[in-house]
């Protein structure tokens, strides 16, 4: 497949120059479609082949739910001190800064308020290139805060799930966040406050085993991996082949621990549905002011 690939800028033998191609084309990993970039953004990040839908970074997430692309971030000033002062093949140190670096965040959340279809909403959208979306210290203080926030001014909450659980750098302090965010939550239902968990590939561990899984709904997008433990832990461990697609989004929905799969093209006009069916149970017509 040469000819999708990086070439040289210098003249060949026909006197033509080059062109360099590379960036410009995406391989899926389902179909091995290849894919024009901008076809794929186009398409919602979906293959339009076999319909794979690709993992996409929080701002593009954002971009999709909220109005416009117009929102007001919150907590954007919190960062981890790594109170460990864990290391490993590399300061937790440096790996923060990296990916402080790379992502432009503080860590693997952002939290905004903005609207949904004209409907005030609060979103916190997780950030998977951060670490592997990881929950720790910072992320758990971020989403406990959107929670209050929600509650205080009485606006839906949508939390999107990307993550491979709680952050180990963090060790106990990152396992403090699933009672701490699970508690917030708790409060959140004590106001009648509707949330919509949103959990994409992957969605994994302490996530999983806290606030993925406390939603008034829970939907997910088709093919995401959604567990506790990864298949490959749990197959070494039973030693047992387990069953095709299992901890896939579809799966989960066939043995009922998802409500919806939702396609990421409807998932805008899904959520703000449901919300307006909460409203409609609750007969709470009257919406907050973000």
């Amino acid at each position: 497949m040469a000819w999708f690939k990086r070439q040289s800028g210098e003249l060949d033998t026909s006197g033509e120059k080059k062109v360099r191609t590379e960036g410009l084309w995406v391989k899926c990993d389902d179909c091995r479609q290849i894919i024009w970039k901008k076809d794929l953004e186009e398409n919602w990040h979906v293959c339009p082949k076999c319909d794979k839908h690709f993992r996409i970074d929080a701002r593009t997430r954002l971009a999709q739910l909220i109005d416009g692309d117009e929102y007001e971030v919150d907590d954007a000033n919190i960062a981890s001190t790594d109170p460990l002062n864990f290391t490993d093949l590399k300061p937790y140190s440096a790996r923060l800064k990296q990916a402080q670096s790379d992502t432009g965040l503080a860590d693997a959340v952002i939290n905004v308020r903005g609207k949904m279809n004209g409907r005030p909403v609060i979103v916190s959208a997780m950030e998977y290139a951060f670490i592997g979306g990881s929950m720790g210290a910072v992320v758990g203080e971020a989403i406990t805060r959107a929670i209050e926030r929600a509650a205080e001014r009485k606006l839906p909450l949508i939390i999107v799930s990307a993550s491979g659980g709680a952050r180990m750098m963090e060790g106990v302090i990152s396992l403090m966040q699933l009672a701490k965010i699970s508690a917030a939550l708790a409060r959140l239902d004590e106001v009648k406050v509707p949330y919509v968990s949103v959990l994409t590939d992957p969605t994994t561990g302490g996530v999983t085993a806290s606030y993925a899984m406390l939603g008034d709904l829970n939907i997910a997008e088709p093919g995401a991996l959604i567990g506790f433990a990864g298949p490959r832990v749990i197959e070494q461990t039973i030693r047992q082949k387990l069953p095709q697609g299992f901890q896939r989004s579809e799966f989960l929905l066939e043995h009922g621990m998802l409500d919806a799969v939702v396609h990421r093209r409807q998932l805008k006009s899904y959520i703000s549905r449901a919300l307006d069916f909460m409203d409609s149970a609750s007969g709470n017509r009257g919406q907050a002011s973000a």
